[in-house]
């Protein structure tokens, strides 16, 4: 009896949300009491409702009760405490139902735990409101099972027996009496032996999903580790950025002031070389003024011979002062350094207007999804990318047709005009193009060995090192008459793979997959490379002629 007394103490003061002894225990306005750290961490995750509420009775308060150490159930939990009892708290609080136990369906209010389902009474008991089927012989028939949340599942409703059977035909559970009527002649074997199986396979799918899971939490770990390169690389760019638009507007400035000086300098010269003409002018001017004057006084002279005295040397005239035609146009002597400032204006605003298209829209595709590489021509197609080939990278040997998406080998040499561009050594050619993003296009190729390769735009245009996968900024796919090569950092790799005149390519730039095919009625895979691209990437052509000639052109794709 004393033990049970101390149970029943024991239940009292025990917290509902830790089913443990209360510690530091309060009472909330509703009557209940809890732990102080439980109940603060209870009303904690329904902050964002600003209404909280009695894990026990759902009464909900609003604002938030302030809570205060409830003293008389402190010292009643420390009596129960130094009774040193064998009975605790937290077993006995254990015997409740908690998510995921079945409930006895006899209890009310808070349910226990139930020990046994009946099939007979298709109700599931703890252990006190089991005691009855213990005691009373007319329980004795009633079968007992182990606790299930659906009782009448594992009875047959047609006969009443319980479900034993298993049914592989129908993919059910039967009793016996349906294996002998309606379920004759099915494949049926003992539930137990059908769980047995199916426990094996269970193993197995088990197996594969943590596998799935392990390779999921691969990648979340890496696109983690993409949006820390991301933040780094778009906190770098902003701080570059800024660095060079100072630079930027700190070399406007200096330009300016160069400007200002240089057109003050022009000013002062121009004024000055004009002021000596204007002053040399005005001397002039009173120089024929006095001798008009002069002559004015003799033409009144009544004496003729003192007239025909003085009259040549006062008519004759000094050589006049030489200047420049005049034609004064005020508002047009440094309209050419206008002009010029205008044009410095105009090409800072077209770079700036490109490099914010740049900026400011960028791809669908570079959006971080989990995207599968397409499946069909019809997907592939959906990223289809137009490109042309650019003249200025042609080798000499290299004809380009088809409006720029064709290059042919020819015997002779072209007399392209040099560029810094062109590829001196190898039979190649770039398009103009610099890709990044998710795209497809497809190459028609003919001839002993055509290469299909991507490379970033500053290969090298001279020697071993200008050949497409030759060194670790291109990825080159080597296509001969009955086999593929992969080519990449000088290093090769033979690939089998069903012959074609066409061959696929699919970038997706910032995933790092660059994949090649083989295209004729269907796609065939030759290839898949996964790495980090840097750089926006150019699609490019390698034709190389040892018996007659050669040509590659990107296909026209609708």
């Amino acid at each position: 009896m004393a033990q049970q007394q101390n149970l029943m103490d024991c239940k009292k003061l025990c917290c509902s949300i830790c089913l443990d002894l209360l510690k530091d225990p309060v009472t909330i306005p509703c009557g209940h009491s809890y732990c102080m750290d439980c109940i603060n961490s209870h009303w904690d995750e329904e902050n964002h409702k600003h209404v909280y509420s009695c894990p026990q009775c759902r009464q909900t308060f609003e604002p938030r009760p302030v809570l205060m150490k409830s003293t008389v159930l402190a010292e009643l939990v420390e009596e129960v405490k130094n009774k040193k009892t064998d009975v605790k708290a937290s077993p006995a609080d254990h015997c409740y139902a908690g998510p995921g136990d079945v409930g006895c369906d006899v209890c009310t209010g808070r349910k226990q735990k139930a020990l046994k389902s009946c099939l007979q009474c298709l109700v599931s008991y703890c252990e006190q409101h089991l005691q009855p089927h213990y005691e009373s012989p007319a329980f004795g028939k009633h079968k007992l099972v182990d606790p299930s949340k659906k009782p009448q599942e594992i009875i047959c409703t047609r006969h009443g027996k319980e479900k034993k059977i298993f049914c592989r035909t129908d993919q059910q559970c039967i009793c016996m009496l349906c294996s002998m009527d309606e379920h004759k002649g099915h494949d049926t074997v003992l539930a137990s032996t059908e769980r047995t199986e199916k426990q094996k396979e269970l193993g197995v799918s088990r197996q594969n999903i943590q596998q799935r899971i392990q390779k999921r939490e691969k990648d979340v770990k890496l696109l983690q580790k993409e949006v820390e390169a991301i933040n780094l690389s778009a906190d770098k760019a902003v701080i570059d950025s800024e660095k060079i638009f100072t630079q930027v507007v700190s070399l406007s400035k200096s330009s300016s002031s160069d400007v200002r000086q240089k057109i003050k300098h022009r000013q002062k010269s121009q004024v000055s070389q004009a002021m000596k003409i204007q002053e040399k002018l005005k001397k002039e001017i009173n120089e024929l003024r006095r001798k008009d004057i002069e002559l004015e006084k003799l033409s009144h002279t009544g004496d003729h011979s003192q007239f025909l005295h003085h009259y040549p040397s006062l008519s004759c005239l000094g050589e006049p002062t030489d200047s420049p035609s005049i034609n004064t146009r005020p508002v047009q002597y440094f309209e050419d350094v206008s002009g010029a400032v205008s044009e410095v204006r105009d090409k800072l605003q077209d770079v700036l207007a490109d490099a914010w298209t740049k900026i400011s829209q960028p791809e669908e595709e570079d959006v971080l999804l989990l995207q599968e590489e397409p499946k069909t021509r019809a997907e592939f197609l959906r990223h289809s990318q137009k490109n042309t080939l650019d003249p200025n990278t042609a080798n000499a040997r290299l004809l380009l047709s088809e409006g720029n998406r064709k290059a042919t080998v020819v015997s002779e040499r072209l007399l392209y005009p040099s560029h810094q561009d062109r590829f001196t050594d190898m039979f190649q050619v770039l398009s103009r193009e610099s890709l990044s993003g998710r795209h497809y296009w497809e190459v028609e190729r003919n001839g002993f060995e055509v290469s299909v390769a991507v490379t970033y735009k500053d290969i090298s245009r001279t020697g071993y090192e200008s050949g497409f996968g030759n060194d670790d900024k291109s990825w080159a796919l080597e296509c001969f008459n009955n086999s593929y090569g992969f080519r990449h950092k000088g290093t090769n790799i033979v690939i089998s793979g069903p012959w074609s005149s066409r061959v696929g390519v699919y970038l997706d730039h910032s995933a790092g997959v660059l994949s090649f095919y083989s295209v004729s009625e269907t796609m065939t895979l030759l290839h898949r490379v996964h790495t980090t691209f840097t750089e926006p990437l150019c699609p490019g052509f390698g034709v190389f002629a040892f018996f007659g000639n050669g040509s590659a052109e990107f296909s026209k794709l609708e």
